[in-house]
């Protein structure tokens, strides 16, 4: 054992021999749990090398290989190891030679999709951590046709429970289905976005995590993965270019909305604040009480010249 910078970080070292995750490893050496070369260690720092042993309690333990699976999520399973609800998860339909392996990120109990199980800490926080960015692709059916406006807010960003979520891009497939790519991993994020905008997701498959798609994987199956497409998960596909009269129509909504705009600012300027419906009829009561004093009986009405000219005649006889 040396406190000297060489070896594996203890709680790192636990982690991969499949005693929990970092975090568990940590409560577990503050609680004088782990012995390192029969002595008690209670800092998470201490280095381990190769010739050290390691013992959680009377027990040793020995870094395992490093696995990667991808498993075929159906709806109506829970992505933890034990539910305090007692519903029934994905480790119940795994083989017990995969219990160890941890879920990377989450599936809600009624979505499906793909899922990565691993015992590597490293990949697992690549994955899930927001500042890596790793794409996660879904295709989300909602249970009634949308304008494209909602898609366009979708990406600006929505108020969820969770603070405020945003889409990195949506795409039509069909009047209520779309796919949409997300960067970050909120709580029930997209069932979230859907319900500030007033739909209902009535079904939400992920179908890539990174570059990495498994179409012909059934569901409730798993597999292992190999280096190259272990490596395919922590990278995005390249940006895809959008089509030459699909970006002039968008500059030209643009355009079109922008100058409505102008024209509407500038008409509220020449002629200052639109007056209300009362303020309108009582100054046209006013205009003709004024042209009424102003003109005398030469600009009433006609009845009412004839009515004053019989007066003025009876007071002259």
């Amino acid at each position: 054992m040396s406190q000297q910078a060489k070896g594996t970080r203890l709680n790192k070292y636990l982690a991969s021999c499949g005693v929990g995750s970092r975090r568990a490893c940590d409560v577990l050496i503050k609680e004088g749990k782990i012995f390192v070369n029969n002595s008690r260690c209670e800092n998470p720092a201490t280095q381990v090398g190769p010739d050290d042993v390691v013992r959680v309690g009377r027990k040793h333990v020995s870094p395992r290989s490093t696995e990667v699976i991808i498993f075929n999520k159906p709806a109506g399973l829970v992505c933890s190891a034990q539910d305090e609800l007692g519903r029934e998860t994905i480790y119940d339909i795994l083989p017990p030679k995969l219990q160890h392996l941890k879920n990377v990120g989450r599936l809600d109990k009624d979505s499906e999709g793909l899922l990565v199980l691993t015992n590597d800490g490293d990949l697992a926080l690549k994955l899930t951590h927001p500042g890596h960015k790793v794409e996660k692709e879904y295709v989300v059916t909602v249970n009634q046709a949308f304008a494209n406006e909602v898609m366009d807010q979708l990406v600006k960003g929505v108020h969820t429970p969770e603070g405020r979520a945003k889409a990195k891009s949506v795409r039509r497939i069909s009047p209520r289905r779309v796919k949409v790519v997300l960067e970050t991993g909120l709580k029930r994020q997209i069932r979230y976005m859907f319900d500030a905008l007033h739909l209902k997701v009535t079904k939400l498959v992920r179908i890539r995590i990174g570059m990495f798609k498994d179409s012909g994987l059934e569901l409730g199956r798993w597999r292992h993965l190999d280096e190259s497409e272990v490596e395919a998960l922590g990278q995005n596909p390249p940006q895809r270019k959008v089509p030459d009269d699909v970006a002039r129509a968008t500059r030209k909504r643009a355009t079109r909305k922008s100058a409505s705009k102008s024209a509407r600012k500038t008409s509220r300027n020449d002629s200052g604040k639109r007056p209300g419906k009362h303020a309108s009829k009582t100054a046209r009561k006013s205009t003709k009480r004024s042209a009424t004093k102003t003109s005398g009986y030469k600009g009433a009405r006609p009845q009412f010249k004839r009515a004053a000219k019989k007066v003025s005649r009876r007071r002259k006889n």
